[in-house]
């Protein structure tokens, strides 16, 4: 009976790259593996099974170099791997050890491959029942159950984690060894580099010895705790459960603060410890995980950007037509001029207009030339403006202060107190605050978005472009999340009020970066006496991109079709309510539809909501943002799978404890510190 020790290793680990080949002491870990593992005295034969992807030569060439064979298979499928490197070397039997487990005992494979060959049976391991640290694994297996199983099973889990068939579909005979003690909540693994800084301070403390046995670090634990803090907080097998997505972002958090660029896609406004976090592609309504599972995005699709679908054929046609002609050089590209006629001619109030690439940008440009035309610095606001100092300055007289305009929970850290009392928010539909804020504060500007959550009451947007007339004041229109979706072009047309300056995002690239401040003459003129310029501002995609979006937007009437989508996705939710007593409140326009359940519990029903969707193949919340590629028959089976969900928390509202519904944290709501 040949006994061969197959190692499952590869490079490309996501959450912590290149980290069998990370060195301790000088030495790759994964050469501290093998060594101790040559001192097993039941195992014939030592193989190392990596992946055909090429960013594993390194390893495959060290692992050579120690006089040890190295097999390269499938990169996923790593019970066919398994089995292809059995074959390949007369394996009876297979001992599993994992390359991310340096600390592993020869003496306890010994003692499990002993077991497995004194009952004769197909399984043999010392995790049926976990009680020995997390990194000392031991899985001893017939060959013959491998192959078994890489037949009879189809699941992508299965052929990833290698023995979970075996181990509970009930067609082998399968046994297993428990310590005397259970320890199975120590950590001795290395997944992440809290796991590794661990590892090392256990080697550094035996060093030179490596062949040290698995109670010798149980009794250096006891004695030195500290040595083993970093990483006591992760759950053993934690990443077994996770994909590779949400592996991902544990990765994203220790290199990247916050995790992201941006907080409306951080996996914690969704579904913390389980949203997929980053996607391989998108076409349409469709988002499909690095782990290659697709889903129907009935969420905030690429928060708002992409309001003809993802991947829009004629509009990539442009953008590739752009970069084939090169998107930047010494010369001005001929689109921007385009364009900026094109929005002129959709706004006819408007004379003259800049470009940038994001929101925030955008709304910093107006700002600037605002108070340059007006010659006042203090800004009335009303709405989500973006990240600038200039906006969050108003959080430095009361950190509450933009608390209604989507950031609670924001401390203005890092804006210059000297801005304090430069910006003043004001309630939307409330004229007789803003209008004191005027009269009261010299303000130069108000900026505020046409609508959100509420239309405007008692006249009130045409009493405030009056206020502005009246007093000088420069009016501007933030559109960079309306513009686009209940008209061509702003939403304030469908209002008859016209700004003096107004902004535009978000949707007019379908996707790609490009944003327009576009405004009368006399008003954007004072951009010339102040400094706005930036490199990037003038490359070709962004135009290119926009010229397309708004040719075919206008062709297929767009913006008729997302708000007739939204309307219909909300008498939708309305009537699964209705049927299930809750009580909810929409808001938003149609085409930025969205809900909240009026109860204490809605963060958690929002968050169950987005569990039980996830489920069923859906990105989905308590908010959808429409796109063109929302057709019927989307939206019917999307809410043919809500039903149940709604029943769910219909039995909550009965009684049902929602919290032992969820897998994981409820979602956040506001801003907060990511660790």
């Amino acid at each position: 009976m040949k006994v061969v020790a197959i190692i499952q290793a590869r490079i490309g680990s996501t959450r912590l790259p290149n980290k069998v080949m990370k060195t301790i002491n000088g030495v790759p870990m994964i050469e501290l593996l093998l060594k101790r593992l040559s001192k097993s005295k039941e195992v014939n034969e030592i193989v190392v099974a990596t992946s055909v992807d090429k960013n594993n030569q390194p390893l495959v060439e060290h692992v050579k170099k120690l006089g040890y064979c190295c097999e390269q298979g499938s990169e996923n499928d790593v019970l066919d791997r398994y089995v292809q490197a059995a074959r390949a070397h007369d394996a009876d039997v297979v001992v599993r050890i994992t390359g991310d487990c340096p600390l592993i005992d020869p003496g306890l494979i010994d003692k499990c491959v002993l077991e497995f060959k004194k009952y004769n049976i197909d399984y043999f391991s010392n995790i049926l029942q976990p009680t020995y640290p997390d990194g000392l694994d031991v899985e001893v297996i017939k060959r013959e159950s491998l192959e078994y199983a890489l037949e009879a099973t189809d699941e992508i889990y299965d052929h990833e984690h290698v023995t979970p068939f075996i181990r509970e579909s009930g067609r082998f005979k399968i046994s297993g060894v428990v310590n005397d003690e259970d320890v199975s909540n120590l950590r001795w693994t290395v997944d992440e580099p809290a796991d590794f800084e661990v590892v090392s301070n256990v080697f550094d403390h035996f060093w030179p010895n490596i062949y040290f046995d698995w109670k010798e670090v149980l009794g250096l634990q006891r004695r030195s705790p500290e040595l083993f803090s970093a990483n006591q907080q992760i759950l053993r097998n934690q990443g077994a459960a996770m994909g590779t997505g949400q592996k991902l972002w544990l990765r994203a958090k220790q290199v990247i603060p916050g995790g992201n660029m941006l907080l409306s896609k951080r996996a914690e406004m969704f579904l913390p410890e389980q949203w997929p976090a980053y996607y391989s592609k998108a076409k349409g309504c469709h988002v499909w995980d690095l782990d290659g599972k697709e889903y129907i995005d009935m969420s905030i699709m690429g928060v708002g950007t992409n309001i003809l679908g993802y991947g829009h054929p004629a509009v990539d046609e442009a953008v590739l037509g752009a970069v084939k002609a090169g998107n930047m050089s010494t010369l001005n590209c001929s689109e921007e001029v385009f364009l900026a006629e094109k929005l002129v001619e959709l706004h006819p109030w408007a004379d003259m207009v800049r470009f940038a690439r994001s929101g925030g940008e955008a709304n910093s440009i107006a700002i600037r030339i605002a108070r340059a035309a007006s010659g006042r610095d203090k800004v009335a606001i009303c709405g989500y403006h973006g990240w600038h100092d200039w906006y969050l300055s108003a959080n430095l007289s009361d950190d509450k202060n933009l608390d209604g305009h989507l950031l609670p929970g924001l401390e203005p850290k890092g804006v210059p107190r000297d801005l304090k009392g430069s910006v003043l928010p004001f309630s939307y539909n409330n004229f007789e605050q803003l209008e004191e804020l005027v009269i009261n504060n010299d303000i130069g500007v108000i900026k505020m978005e046409v609508i959100r959550n509420q239309e405007p009451k008692d006249d009130f947007l045409h009493k405030v472009r009056k206020l502005a007339t009246d007093n000088g004041v420069v009016l501007i229109f933030d559109e960079c999340t309306s513009g686009f979706r209940e008209t061509f072009g702003g939403i304030h047309k469908k209002y008859g009020v016209e700004p003096d300056v107004a902004i535009f995002g978000k949707a007019l690239g379908n996707g790609y970066a490009i944003t327009a401040v576009i405004g009368k003459r006399d008003i954007m003129e004072a951009a010339q006496s102040t400094f706005i310029s930036s490199t990037f501002w003038t490359e070709r995609i962004g135009p290119s991109a926009a010229l397309k979006a708004l040719e075919v937007m206008e062709k297929t009437n767009s913006w008729w079709k997302i708000t007739e989508t939204g309307l219909t996705i909300s008498r939708y939710w309305q009537s699964l309510a209705d049927k299930y007593g809750l009580s909810i409140t929409h808001s938003g326009i149609p085409a930025l539809t969205s809900f909240s359940f009026n109860n204490k519990n809605s963060l958690a029903y929002k968050t169950l909501i987005t569990q039980e969707m996830l489920s069923k193949g859906y990105l989905a919340g308590t908010s959808t943002y429409v796109c063109t590629e929302h057709v019927p028959e989307i939206v019917n089976g999307y809410i043919e799978a809500l039903e149940s969900v709604f029943e769910l928390i219909g039995d909550c509202e009965e009684g049902r404890d929602v919290y032992s519904l969820l897998k994981g944290p409820v979602c956040h709501s506001a801003f907060k510190r990511l660790n």
